[in-house]
């Protein structure tokens, strides 16, 4: 009898493995977006956010008066169809100002979070992957940024320096860094010690690639997290400085100045077009992003998605 030959066909289990994890982080990625989805305050602060940023950038096109422009004659006028929100003590349209100081407060916010977050994970990388000398040397450095109050040094850096955009932007961000480094570094800390790591390393990949290809991935959840979060700290810091008038000088609007020019008691007292929508917009900026910080945290850990 003849023996019947069959015919294997060779099958690439390496593509195999490619596109069941590229299946994996896509199934992921949407559970990530399905739980977030379920945080219906998480989502109306986005919608929020994104208005405020929409209008912010449109400003030039949507406000139909100038923000510097004065007009002795609207001195002070309280809301009108030639002014929506009213005139402020130099006859300048209050919602023009408006929305072209959201374009600095938030411009503040996501630059100053940038340049704490990207430090913040460079340090804490460094930190928890390598250990040792290096860890010791980092954790201090920031122990000694955190050994002072970060307003009062803001403060003076910013006296000395001058008061204006970039300035706060780099001050807050360079003073800013500590807790996301030392969040990233407790993040390394526990995956370096990973099999999938332990396995890199005997096929010999490098540090950078373990850190960057390997790592990083795994622990940016809880860092987007706190940089979120970081970003709504920024807003007020930067409110606070131009409302002491260390922050962007006037007549450029932000709405921290905007605060500060209307801090007398008349004003306060007969005049709440003059306060009322800055304050509103700082509060509706701050508890937006910290809705969406709220939304992430439940999306981003797997123990909320389980349930």
């Amino acid at each position: 009898m003849g023996v019947a030959k069959v015919q294997v066909e060779p099958v690439d289990s390496a593509q195999n493995l490619s596109r069941g994890l590229s299946a994996g982080v896509a199934s992921k990625r949407i559970s990530t977006w399905q739980q977030f989805a379920r945080h219906r305050l998480a989502v109306v602060g986005a919608l929020i956010i994104l208005v405020l940023t929409v209008l912010s950038i449109g400003a030039p096109w949507i406000a139909r008066h100038d923000q510097y422009r004065t007009d002795i004659s609207q001195y002070q006028k309280g809301p009108s169809s030639a002014h929506i929100l009213g005139s402020d003590n130099s006859g300048r349209d209050v919602l023009s100002r408006l929305l072209h100081a959201g374009r600095i407060s938030l411009s503040v916010g996501f630059v100053a979070v940038s340049i704490s977050t990207s430090i913040g994970i460079v340090l804490g990388a460094l930190a928890g992957y390598h250990g040792r000398w290096i860890d010791s040397m980092l954790m201090r450095l920031a122990d000694i940024v955190l050994a002072f109050p970060a307003l009062i040094i803001i403060i003076t850096i910013v006296s000395v320096v001058g008061p204006s955009v970039w300035n706060i932007m780099l001050v807050i961000g360079l003073l800013s860094w500590p807790p996301t480094a030392r969040l990233s570094r407790a993040q390394f800390l526990s995956l370096r010690e990973r099999d999938f790591v332990i396995a890199s390393r005997t096929i010999g990949a490098s540090n950078r690639r373990i850190i960057f290809k390997h790592l990083l991935p795994n622990a940016i959840a809880p860092v987007i997290v706190a940089a979120t979060f970081g970003m709504a700290h920024a807003i007020l810091l930067e409110a606070g400085l131009s409302f002491l008038g260390l922050g962007v000088r006037p007549p450029r609007p932000t709405w921290g100045n905007m605060l500060s020019e209307a801090q007398s008691l008349s004003v306060l007292q007969s005049m709440p077009w003059l306060w009322i929508p800055p304050g509103a917009m700082i509060a509706l900026a701050v508890l937006s992003i910290n809705f969406i910080g709220d939304g992430l945290r439940d999306a981003l850990d797997p123990r909320m998605q389980k349930r």
